[in-house]
């Protein structure tokens, strides 16, 4: 799975699209980076851009952004509304998938580094980048703003992690980060008052409301949710007020807990949510989270597919009641989906067929086997959920969802894996059609060549591993699974099994061609041994199968 991370610089410019634009073309320019949003402000005379991608692009992409700004935009002549002390006034990185904040925060030091180094402008780190703790806080960073950081940064306490203790009077310096992804979040409610939508509001906010004592004195009584800040509106547009929210820490209050500390909250005043409202872009993860967390409520298996998880959230979280929610428009995977490369897993049925019975090459045995693999765990999945639904089970609904979700995780993996094997396939093609014509091309031609066929090999042996750990659910459903549904799961062992017969052969063929004499050997050893290992499993799970059917 790609670790992908989000990027939202901010920049002192919110007038002249001339300069913006230099500088988003700057992002653009980098391969793998995927610019989301440019939002520009003309009273703040600021700009806040928003891309993502894999680490590195997005370090470069930034890098480059920084680079421009300092040299398009003169601080020593900004005037606006909001606080700045540079011309990139912060650049925060955000982890959004497959990515630790640890390790997000070494990104921000290497950027930060060369940032320093290389463009000599100052470079503050904040949030998680940052070991001192009197140093975390970017208000604290920037007080005093562009105006005071002359004499700021001379102070032995403010000499900048990286970069000259010199204050540049044009670019002025920048605040580098690692923070958690903040979601702006809105709840619908069945009333016009704001006054009621902002005693919501305090019920469910971290800083809650102020009060007195028995003394009399004020004290502040916390709200329900930690990391939410919330304040209650009405909108005209759709004339109804809200509980407008910003969840600073989705790890620590995620949205379906958000929503239904609202709920509690209005139901308790007389009040009724009606549905929410997502702005801006949110994870994948929160949205299956969010799924899972509503189907448990009803005590049904969480072992469906994306698709239904995504859908059960928009429907519990009323996402849609306002506008229609486009899961590919709102989550940031989705956006930066390459459709090109799942071709194969998006066709129909037929479409399908048809595509590996024409003149073309690929998709061939590899991408069948990782295919037949999918459909067997997909049985044995499908046996789980019928199982956690069956009447006079209801007890065991937890134990069949997590066989059902652990299928759905395998199955997921298989189908990536029917595309990556074409893929793979093509890079062999590619790496064969590259220049020959000196020593030197025909060197780097055959090193492509043994590296495409190495990555051949190594995909159709992630299909053998993958279908037989799906054995495992198999024989599982086989013992304990709904006795109607057992000769589905028969069916998913012959697909398993037959998905690592296959996919060997495809080990096997193309392990023929590479060089590498010591790696062939290690995974032609390992490859006979789950081949075996799969057969023996087989016919395991076909003897239970076929005793329970004899005695139906």
């Amino acid at each position: 799975m790609s670790q992908l991370i989000e990027c939202v610089p901010n920049f002192s410019e919110g007038n002249d699209m001339t300069i913006i634009m230099q500088i988003t073309d700057q992002i653009e320019s980098v391969e793998g980076v995927k610019l989301l949003n440019v939002d520009t402000g003309k009273a703040t005379n600021r700009t806040v851009v928003t891309f993502v991608g894999e680490p590195a692009p997005v370090i470069e992409a930034a890098f480059l952004a920084i680079k421009k700004a300092g040299e398009l935009i003169d601080m020593s002549k900004h005037k606006g509304k909001h606080p700045r002390m540079g011309a990139t006034d912060v650049c925060p990185l955000i982890p959004i998938a497959n990515i630790t904040m640890e390790e997000t925060g070494e990104y921000v030091r290497k950027l930060g580094a060369r940032v320093g180094k290389e463009l000599n402008i100052p470079v503050y780190l904040y949030e998680a980048a940052q070991g001192n703790p009197a140093r975390k806080n970017l208000s604290i960073i920037r007080a005093g703003e562009y105006e005071g950081f002359f004499k700021k940064i001379k102070q032995p306490e403010w000499e900048p992690d990286f970069g000259p203790a010199e204050f540049p009077a044009k670019s002025g310096a920048t605040v580098i980060g690692a923070r958690d992804f903040l979601v702006a979040y809105n709840v619908n409610l069945n009333t016009t008052s704001v006054r009621r939508a902002n005693s919501v509001a305090f019920d469910v906010r971290e800083n809650g409301r102020k009060i007195k004592n028995e003394k009399g004195e004020e004290v502040v009584l916390p709200g329900a949710c930690k990391s939410v800040k919330a304040i209650g509106w009405f909108i005209e547009e759709y004339g109804i007020a809200q509980v407008s929210m910003n969840l600073t820490n989705i790890n620590v209050t995620p949205v379906y807990v958000a929503f239904d500390a609202c709920v509690k909250s209005a139901n308790a005043r007389g009040m009724r949510i009606t549905g929410s409202e997502l702005v801006g872009l949110i994870p994948l993860k929160s949205m299956l989270d969010a799924g899972k967390y509503f189907l448990q409520k009803q005590n049904r298996s969480v072992g469906v597919s994306e698709k239904e998880l995504i859908k059960i959230a928009v429907k519990s979280l009323g996402l849609d009641e306002l506008t229609p929610f486009k899961p590919e428009e709102k989550i940031i995977e989705y956006m930066l989906q390459d459709k090109s490369k799942n071709k194969l897993i998006s066709m129909t049925l037929s479409d399908f067929a048809d595509e590996t019975a024409s003149e073309s090459p690929a998709p061939g045995g590899g991408s069948i086997s990782a295919y037949i693999g999918s459909l067997g765990i997909s049985l044995a999945t499908m046996v789980a959920n019928l199982s956690s639904h069956k009447k006079g089970w209801e007890e065991h609904w937890k134990e069949f969802s997590t066989w059902a979700e652990k299928g759905q995780q395998v199955k997921d993996q298989l189908l990536k894996l029917v595309n990556e094997d074409t893929n793979a396939f093509n890079k062999i093609m590619s790496a064969f059609s590259l220049p020959k014509s000196n020593d030197m091309e025909k060197k780097a031609r055959t090193d492509a060549i043994q590296s495409a066929t190495k990555y051949a090999i190594e995909i159709p042996f992630k299909v053998m591993e993958l279908s037989y750990s799906s054995m495992e659910i198999i024989k599982a459903m086989a013992q304990n699974g709904n006795p109607n549904s057992v000769s589905d799961v028969g069916v998913g062992a012959l697909c398993a099994r037959s998905s690592v017969m296959g996919a060997f052969l495809n080990v096997k063929i193309n392990a023929s061609e590479l060089n590498d004499k010591d790696f062939t050997e290690d995974i032609l050893e390992k490859g006979k041994a789950l081949q075996d290992a799969a057969i023996i499993a087989e016919t395991e799970i076909l003897q239970i199968v076929n005793s329970k059917i004899n005695n139906i």
